[in-house]
């Protein structure tokens, strides 16, 4: 598979010339390399500084808002009140969640964060009530012995998923108690957490004792261990960040050997942000290197769509088991949990290292993967698995409430903090959302709104609104596949050619109403899934992937040029045709497949 993502393209900024309107251009150099102490990392914005405007990013974000805020109190308290041996009214969950179940109480501390990130987002004062009274309610299952841990397959995972539930319930929603629950919640978890990171064991049997940790994964621990010291202050955060962190994976990766082959796919994606954030918090610069080196081998064996890990797990590369997977292995991206691994690593290397082919990448997954997702149902049946079989459907994960109920609603709140990022000198602009983005600029307020159909068409319009007369750097990403692109200032042709794969970088004076044009052309491609499979191949229109929709029957190959000629449909901005009539062919991105069969990936006629 040709993948665009290259991590020793990282990029600075250099001046450029005059453009023909007298601003000065920057653009980011597609080859030289800056250290990672040249610059500061870019500034997350808050969520509630991105506001969207009507789209998909915006129903999905609504979905699982309404979904988390009407959750009943009484059934997320079960496992933790019942398991502490205290009375327990309402009914189970059930699915995974279920008190004596494969994981109790897993997601609660997800559905925590993602109210909270929530509240953040709207200020909505039910979601802030529901976030206090589950802190309190929770906070009275306590004990010092730390019973619910007992014969529990997943202490630590269910303990990291509680101290960012409790961290974002202080941070985002001002919880008061949440600090005093999450020393509480460590001091009853600690005699049931490992001495160190343990490998997760797949061989896990039926009946194995828990203490054993199999299935759970304490390798994810360091990095919401290090955001909770940041918040409290409190050394035992920091201490039992280093105790976790997981050097016998970190340290080779950083060495440039490839690990990953045979991982669980999706945890070890997530202890990856542990080693963007050990780098962040210790400034060692190997945390660093393993982050981006285990991305940019991950990224070495993505399919076309960003997604990895076929049955949740990595492949060797050269083995040519990513292509064949698609003979029959339907579990082929692990999608919600899988996104939200992939959105936080990326926004930490793109934070630090500001290169525009980290938001390439995340923008990848975003409109071929977790934006198609179906929503939660509310019996807890939830979207699990991307299919990119030739013989493709959507569905639900057959348990109710597993990990992916959980991360669909962090991920969906998080579209908020990917959209932009600060540094004292402007903002950077990384997903093309309609939106607009509210920062203080020099103290002072500024905004922007994006109005665009941004990917369905390349038109992107921006307007900047500021009070005063303001001098400062927009900052947009120019994707690596967006050749040709173009950008205009108040109407007028900017000459110099953007660099793709890279921030163009515009400083001026803004005055309230200066609007910025940026056309991104939908370039169309064939990206084969990996170097032994030249002939099975992903059509894409800019970041689309678009899927061939089918019946039954399995598809013809298709000739190369044939398939790079689909058109838009008339009348029907979400699809792409091939041919007319009986004949034709339709294609369609994958937030667009409803029910449909589909083949995200096409048999090609070798090339002559």
């Amino acid at each position: 598979m040709t993948s665009e993502f290259n991590p020793a393209r990282r990029s600075i900024l250099k001046y450029g010339a005059l453009s023909t309107a007298g601003l000065l251009l920057w653009q980011g150099s597609r080859t030289a390399a800056a250290t990672p102490s040249a610059l500061s990392p870019l500034s997350e914005l808050r969520h509630g500084q991105v506001q969207f405007g009507p789209g998909p990013l915006e129903r999905q974000v609504r979905e699982n808002h309404h979904l988390v805020l009407h959750l009943d109190e009484d059934a997320l308290l079960r496992p933790f009140r019942l398991r502490g041996g205290m009375p327990a009214p309402g009914q189970e969950l059930g699915g995974w969640y279920d008190t004596w179940g494969f994981a109790p109480g897993a997601t609660f501390g997800q559905w925590l964060s993602a109210l909270a990130r929530h509240y953040a987002i709207t200020g909505d004062a039910a979601t802030r009530a529901k976030v206090d009274r589950l802190v309190h309610g929770y906070a009275a299952t306590i004990d010092a012995e730390g019973k619910f841990y007992r014969n529990n397959r997943f202490p630590s995972y269910i303990y990291d998923k509680l101290v960012a539930g409790l961290v974002d319930a202080r941070r985002l929603a001002g919880n008061g108690m949440a600090l005093d629950t999450l020393r509480r919640t460590t001091r009853a978890a600690l005699p049931y957490l490992p001495p160190h990171a343990v490998p997760r064991n797949e061989a896990a049997r039926p009946g194995e004792d828990f203490s054993q940790h199999a299935w759970d994964e304490s390798y994810t621990l360091p990095e919401n261990q290090f955001l909770a010291f940041r918040l409290t202050g409190d050394r035992q955060h920091q201490v039992l960040a280093r105790r976790f962190l997981y050097d016998d994976f970190f340290l080779p990766l950083a060495r440039g050997e490839n690990v990953l082959p045979g991982k669980h796919a999706y945890s070890h994606m997530n202890a990856l942000s542990s080693a963007a954030q050990a780098y962040l918090s210790l400034n060692q610069p190997a945390y660093l290197e393993a982050a981006q080196q285990g991305f940019a081998m991950v990224d070495a064996q993505s399919f076309a769509t960003g997604g990895w890990g076929p049955d949740e797990h990595f492949v060797t590369p050269g083995s040519g088991k990513l292509g064949a997977s698609l003979a029959a292995e339907h579990k082929s991206f692990e999608t919600p949990c899988g996104s939200y691994a992939h959105f936080k690593l990326t926004r930490y290397l793109l934070r630090i290292t500001r290169d525009a082919r980290y938001g390439d990448s995340m923008e990848r997954v975003l409109y071929n993967s977790v934006l198609g997702a179906l929503p939660i149902q509310p019996d807890g049946h939830a979207f699990y698995y991307s299919d990119y079989t030739r013989q493709a459907h959507k569905g639900f994960h057959p348990d109710r409430w597993p990990c992916c109920s959980g991360t669909l609603p962090l991920i969906a709140a998080d579209y908020h903090i990917s959209t932009a990022f600060t540094d004292p000198q402007g903002i950077y602009v990384n997903l093309y959302v309609p939106s607009r983005i509210h920062w203080r600029q020099g103290g002072t307020e500024a905004q922007l709104s994006i109005d665009t159909r941004y990917p369905y068409a390349s038109a992107i319009a921006i307007t900047v609104q500021t009070p005063a007369v303001q001098v400062f750097s927009v900052h947009l990403r120019i994707p690596a596949w967006a050749s040709g692109a173009s950008l205009r200032i108040n109407g007028r042709l900017e000459t110099q050619p953007l660099a793709a794969g890279a921030f163009a970088t515009i400083r001026r004076p803004w005055h309230a109403g200066d609007r910025i044009e940026l056309d991104l052309p939908l370039r169309m491609q064939l990206q084969s899934i990996d170097p032994e499979h030249p002939d099975t191949a992903a059509l894409l229109a800019g970041p689309l992937v678009l899927m061939r929709l089918h019946d039954t029957s399995l598809p013809a190959p298709l000739d190369r040029h044939v398939l790079l000629s689909a058109q838009r449909a008339h009348g029907d901005a979400s699809s792409w045709r091939i041919g007319t009539g009986t004949a034709a062919i339709t294609l369609r991105p994958f937030p667009d497949i409803g029910h449909e069969g589909y083949s995200a990936y096409q048999d090609v006629l070798a090339a002559a």
